[in-house]
């Protein structure tokens, strides 16, 4: 068994959570943590014992014992760090989104065909045991056609400081909607054609909008939207429903379930034409970390495409950058395929 040296840079929120999920596994040696924050960088090396931490990523580069890199910055920082990394032929897990720019999205793609070297865009809910189950009720027809998908994503931000400097990059829906418009067309296996939006700056001190709603259209007909706004007056929601032409699957993630939370995440199925509900549990984590960063080794030593592949993660990206302008100018734009 091979063992992959690993940095991390980025030691904020979601840089932990990778931290937490991987630092112990038998094939992962922690060799780096990086933040410009040194005291979180120098937390999360003696939480997580890494072997060294700095406020510069690139004095780690030359490291030949460093085989992948996890970004986990602010958006805005992804391209130039993926540049470095490639170019010192490291392999990279980068979270999404992959630019706050249609430009600088392109330049991200590129580097990567160009490269030697894999790289993975954190789109997690493609490792999430639930959502895979969801896409294989709807793909088998469980619900005949999808019609309709509506998916609410809003949080009450009590770390204001930490969303307003995440929407000095982007809105909400160019955020965390190119999760939610790669899982829409992971399931439907349909792309995005259409979009329109809303938009409000519900916080005088935030930098962007901080509520958006997009409004979507697919090429094979389903039509919907994806709500995200942040803020310490906005009310947390999660809502994920499906409806197709024999019925709907509802999903609730584990922390919203009113009963039975120890069972896991629920999936209601509901079928139209006999009136029954059916139920199932799925007890598993919401963020596999740990089996992303397989995916990525299996892309270094199998030669995997990587799920998602790059080209499925533009396109979610460039969905999701269509509908902020669409938002912004208030209009209903096609999506260039």
């Amino acid at each position: 068994m091979k063992i992959y040296g690993v940095m991390v840079i980025g030691c904020g929120y979601i840089g932990l959570q990778h931290l937490e999920d991987i630092y112990y596994r038998e094939n992962i040696r922690l060799i780096a943590v990086a933040d410009t924050d040194e005291r979180a960088a120098r937390f999360a090396a003696r939480k997580f014992n890494a072997e060294s931490f700095g406020t510069d990523y690139r004095r780690f580069l030359s490291d030949e014992r460093i085989d992948i890199v996890i970004i986990a910055t602010y958006t805005s920082s992804h391209l130039e760090i993926l540049k470095d990394c490639l170019e010192h032929g490291k392999h990279v897990l980068c979270e999404k989104p992959i630019a706050e720019t249609r430009e600088k999205g392109m330049a991200f793609v590129d580097l990567v065909k160009q490269s030697g070297s894999r790289v993975l865009v954190a789109h997690i809910l493609r490792h999430n045991q639930t959502y895979r189950r969801v896409r294989e009720l709807i793909q088998s027809g469980e619900i005949g056609e999808l019609k309709v998908a509506r998916m609410v994503q809003n949080h009450h931000s009590m770390d204001w400081e930490r969303y307003r400097r995440l929407l000095e990059d982007s809105t909400p829906v160019l955020d965390c909607g190119v999760h939610y418009i790669d899982v829409l067309q992971w399931f439907t296996s349909s792309r995005v054609c259409e979009v329109s939006g809303i938009g409000a700056r519900i916080c005088e001190d935030s930098p962007n909008f901080n509520y958006t709603l997009m409004t979507f259209r697919l090429e094979n007909g389903c039509v919907g939207y994806y709500e995200a706004g942040w803020g310490k007056q906005v009310a947390a929601r999660n809502i994920k429903e499906f409806i197709g032409t024999k019925g709907y699957i509802s999903l609730t993630m584990k922390d919203l379930r009113f009963e039975n939370r120890e069972e896991g995440d629920l999936i209601t199925v509901y079928n139209s034409e006999t009136g029954e509900y059916r139920h199932i549990n799925m007890n598993v984590p919401y963020k596999d970390m740990y089996g992303q960063l397989c995916t990525l080794i299996d892309m270094i030593e199998q030669g995997s495409p990587g799920n998602p592949t790059i080209d499925e993660v533009y396109s979610a990206f460039n969905v999701a950058v269509t509908a902020q302008e669409a938002i912004l100018q208030n209009a209903v734009l096609q999506v260039s395929l």
